[in-house]
């Protein structure tokens, strides 16, 4: 049966289908902590969610010495391996997936996260088999770039036009713009629904049933 809209849909992972927020943002502030250096806000530490890790503490740390980037990156990986095996996916996201899936949709991740750290949640949350391909903030150009979303639809043989990018930020939401793909907003995740809905997406879903129902219906 032909889609509606899409052939492809390309979720983000924190934020949107794993509650993390809250523990990357304890994260990068603790990182700071143990070197000395200002601890960002909460707003300012989930703003560079989504980013790639390098480039999340130069967004989040912009003053400080070049030097100390690697040492947040290892402090910030350090304080994440203590938590990362007690965060839990949104309710819902197993079934939506596997509705999904069912439905004869090609799925895919593209994150901020490493290699590393993306197979660890994938094989923690028993959804490594669900995903037709992935691509990691290590792999290629971070978010907002168009690279993840260009590579996926290469790999998968599939059309930039004919492909869907959900996600709680605005990186997410300017990648699918800069690859010419559609996106679509979450609002429980890291970014403020103002501007989420600042870039237009073509749906902002409140919760994982929300967004579950208007894909089934409308993707």
């Amino acid at each position: 049966m032909a889609r509606k809209q899409f052939d492809l849909i390309v979720f983000d992972w924190d934020g949107t289908l794993m509650d993390s927020t809250a523990a990357i943002v304890k994260c990068i502030q603790a990182a700071a902590r143990d070197l000395g250096l200002p601890v960002p806000t909460d707003s300012s530490a989930a703003h560079v969610i989504g980013l790639g890790l390098a480039e999340a503490m130069q967004a989040v740390m912009p003053d400080i010495q070049p030097a100390l980037y690697p040492r947040m990156v290892e402090r910030y990986r350090h304080h994440f391996l203590t938590k990362d095996h007690q965060l839990v996916l949104f309710k819902g996201v197993p079934e939506m997936l596997n509705a999904l899936s069912n439905e004869g949709y090609f799925l895919a991740v593209a994150t901020g996260k490493s290699r590393v750290g993306l197979n660890r949640a994938l094989n923690a949350t028993g959804l490594l088999s669900i995903f037709d391909a992935t691509r990691c903030a290590d792999e290629t150009f971070s978010k907002p770039h168009p690279a993840m979303l260009q590579e996926l639809t290469r790999e998968l043989g599939q059309d930039l036009r004919r492909t869907v990018m959900i996600g709680d930020t605005t990186h997410d939401l300017l990648m699918a713009t800069n690859a010419g793909a559609a996106g679509i907003a979450v609002e429980f995740g890291a970014h403020p629904v103002s501007q989420l809905h600042a870039c237009q997406p073509l749906f902002s879903a409140k919760n994982i049933p929300e967004l579950h129902d208007w894909l089934l219906e409308h993707a």
